[in-house]
């Protein structure tokens, strides 16, 4: 039996289409705002804060293992339903959430490996959505191209260890955006290009320090349309350490676009 805790985007139900077809035995814990698997009879929805509510449940059903998956966003910390357990090890969560909300998840992880249950790659039953190292299109990076990826990739390489940014989008040389809190489709929206030109690259990978068993750098088919918009060339991303959705449908559009997938 494998714990899913489970919060926003997409992913989660990759994962979960997954496990079904290989009929392996599971339960969620749903950590989504809008509790989006109520209806799975096999899901819990309970607060980041009911920490005894989860253990018990993870313990009850002999979960030695969980698998985490999906965005969970720092919580309102006033209006959050505590247990018992939530009460005493709210601090840390608390104190983590300072660094972002990739800290919340790695707090968490403490806190259940303390219980004796360890977590797993979020990719361990996906790895068909994550790339090797290569060049995915038609179309290669060019000279330029290839600075600007250097730049993107250095100017990441310096932001601090605790610092959430994950992508950044450089033009000619030139830093155009770092990702905030907003996340990597703001950013875009954002570097839309002024004047039309054209040109640049988004690079995103993991965090320094990041545990690449959660929280890995995800695109899919709304982040190329997204930097189609915003004029750039291309997307690069870390071998094996990001998650690639909608892979087929990304590689015709970059194709059609006379865009680049390169993988680090």
């Amino acid at each position: 039996m494998i714990g899913l805790i489970f919060g926003e985007t997409s992913f989660p139900l990759k994962i979960l289409n997954k496990i079904k077809r290989k009929k392996e035995k599971y339960l969620i814990i749903d950590l989504t705002r809008s509790k989006k698997f109520r209806k799975d009879k096999k899901s819990y929805p309970v607060s980041i804060g009911q920490f005894g509510k989860i253990i018990n449940i993870l313990k009850t059903n002999n979960c030695n293992k969980i698998l985490f998956a999906g965005k969970v966003s720092k919580p309102n910390f006033s209006k959050l339903k505590l247990d018992l357990k939530g009460m005493y090890f709210i601090p840390r969560i608390f104190k983590a959430s300072k660094l972002g909300d990739a800290a919340i998840l790695k707090e968490i992880i403490k806190i259940l490996k303390e219980k004796k249950i360890k977590t797993v790659n979020s990719l361990f039953f996906n790895p068909e959505l994550t790339l090797k190292k290569g060049n995915y299109t038609k179309i290669e990076p060019n000279s330029e191209d290839k600075k600007d990826i250097k730049k993107a990739i250095r100017t990441l390489a310096k932001l601090g260890k605790y610092n959430f940014s994950q992508g950044t989008v450089v033009r000619s040389n030139k830093v155009i955006s770092i990702e905030k809190k907003g996340g990597t489709e703001k950013m875009l929206i954002e570097c839309k290009s002024k004047n039309n030109k054209k040109g640049g690259v988004l690079v995103k990978f993991p965090k320094k320090k990041q545990d690449l068993r959660i929280d890995l750098p995800t695109v899919g088919l709304k982040t190329f349309k997204l930097s189609k918009t915003a004029g750039l060339k291309g997307i690069v991303l870390k071998n094996k350490q990001h998650i690639f959705l909608e892979k087929n449908a990304c590689i015709n559009f970059a194709n059609k676009n006379k865009m680049f997938i390169n993988i680090k």
